[in-house]
């Protein structure tokens, strides 16, 4: 079966990569007998990258969405941190892995707009959503139009690394910098120093994190009502993009349960954190 994903080490020629996490060999997934990462069945297959448990049926779908400049493949090692139930399925971006020569998008509205139709079919099954960063952003706006467009809701959210909407000033750290995005990207740590090394490969990466950072920084989506949906948010200690104070602030964004945990580490945790969150949200969730 061919894999909707393609790792780190098959990118390294060809594609931008994601910065969080430890790259994981195909070879170690292929030959994983408790886990397999089944085709969609429903929805766009380069949109969705489906993870699931081989030995369970999976009660609960979890949408995770990548940071900028990631990727869906951040997400296919979580069947093995998330309880059997939960079912964890991967949003592919265009501009990157295996849709690298479709264009990014560049703006909010037409992102959402088009994930909403590639979402719809799942829809009539329980879901939650999980945004990092970037995606954090993207899933807030998208629940905010799927309210609009009387569509099922996500029974909740879940936000990581990602300032409270109130905290947007139109000023972002990686415009205007005398060393330019490459600058921000080393300043943000998380990036492979494999890839930093690599003026080719960086040169591949640095065109979608730009387009994704431009989905950011263009976004005037103000929305009057908050949203009736649990959240709860996990923010690092010590990031300095998204601090635990300005993390705190979502809760000014439902009326529903807000709860925050702080993980130890910066703006992308490292696997200890991933198990916080993970666990976190399989006793949300199971």
């Amino acid at each position: 079966m061919r894999l909707s994903w393609i790792p780190v080490t098959v990118l390294a020629n060809r594609t931008s990569v994601a910065w969080a996490g430890t790259p994981r060999s195909v070879t170690s997934v292929d030959t994983n007998e408790r886990y397999v990462m089944l085709q969609a069945v429903v929805g766009d297959r380069r949109w969705l990258k489906r993870f699931c448990r081989r030995d369970s049926p999976c009660e609960v779908q979890l949408v995770c969405l990548h940071h900028a400049g990631g990727s869906a493949g951040m997400y296919r090692h979580w069947p093995q941190l998330l309880a059997p139930s939960i079912e964890t399925i991967g949003v592919q971006l265009p501009g990157r892995a295996d849709r690298f020569h479709e264009p990014p998008y560049t703006r909010m509205m037409p992102l959402v707009d088009d994930l909403v139709e590639v979402l719809r079919p799942l829809l009539d099954r329980p879901y939650a959503i999980y945004g990092v960063s970037m995606g954090s952003r993207v899933m807030w706006t998208l629940t905010h139009v799927l309210r609009d467009r009387n569509l099922p809701m996500p029974v909740r959210l879940y936000t990581a690394c990602d300032p409270a909407p109130v905290h947007g000033t139109g000023s972002w750290r990686w415009e205007g910098r005398s060393d330019g995005l490459e600058g921000y990207v080393r300043e943000m740590g998380g990036t492979p120093p494999a890839v930093l090394a690599d003026q080719k490969l960086l040169a591949a990466l640095l065109p979608t994190l730009d387009a994704d950072l431009t989905v950011l920084s263009t976004n005037d989506f103000r929305p009057a009502v908050p949203l009736d949906v649990p959240i709860r948010a996990f923010a690092g200690t010590d990031d300095r993009e998204a601090s635990p104070q300005q993390m705190n602030d979502w809760r000014g964004e439902t009326s529903a349960r807000f709860d925050l945990d702080e993980v130890p580490g910066g703006h992308f945790f490292d696997p200890e954190g991933e198990r916080q969150v993970t666990g976190a949200i399989s006793r949300d969730l199971a």
